[in-house]
């Protein structure tokens, strides 16, 4: 089901991509991805697809700006849309994730899940998931990795087309795109259980 569906409709949005690009391309400039290596299924690392969102700017010692400095106003309609998420769909067609699944988050991240919280990975990550249609961004990450453990112990196809029918509506909404004071949301520190 994942294959037969990116590709539909990967099909079906082929020029509306291609738009997007070409926005990127004329209001941030060159490299219209944003590509990452992500912990997938078992911790498996594998390289994740976005639109870009943020420009590379740096600070006078050489380190990232801030999230909020970075992000665009092109960027933030992209992310306040999905629409930055739609490349992913290229990752669903290689097998690296799922429709619907736990969200990947960083490979720094991965020393400092609990044993519950590494559950998360016990199947693919999901361009939407249970999290995602609970709160997305706005939830603090406890929170997060009980949905994304919720979902692994409750795993059906209709709880999927549950999901992909609640992230339309979230989509459609607007709800839940950053924790509050934050571009996106502040990163994970680690808990120890």
């Amino acid at each position: 089901m994942d294959i037969l569906a990116s590709s539909a409709i990967l099909a079906l949005l082929s020029p509306f991509l291609a738009v997007i690009a070409l926005a990127i391309r004329l209001t941030m400039g060159r490299g219209v991805f944003f590509r990452q290596e992500r912990p997938g299924f078992d911790r498996k690392p594998f390289i994740i697809n976005k639109f870009r969102t943020m420009l590379e700017s740096r600070s006078t010692n050489g380190d990232l700006s801030p999230d909020h400095v970075r992000l665009t106003g092109f960027g933030e309609f992209l992310r306040r849309t999905s629409l930055d998420e739609l490349p992913e769909l290229v990752n669903v067609l290689r097998g690296d994730m799922s429709l619907v699944g736990p969200r990947p988050l960083l490979m720094e991240y991965l020393d400092r899940y609990s044993s519950d919280q590494a559950r998360r990975m016990e199947v693919k990550p999901g361009i939407t998931g249970w999290a995602q249609v609970n709160g997305r961004n706005a939830i603090d990450w406890d929170r997060k990795f009980e949905h994304d453990v919720w979902y692994v112990d409750h795993l059906t196809f209709s709880l999927d087309m549950r999901i992909l029918g609640l992230t339309l509506k979230k989509v459609f909404t607007k709800e839940g795109i950053s924790y509050e004071g934050h571009a996106t949301m502040p990163g994970f520190k680690g808990k120890a259980s």
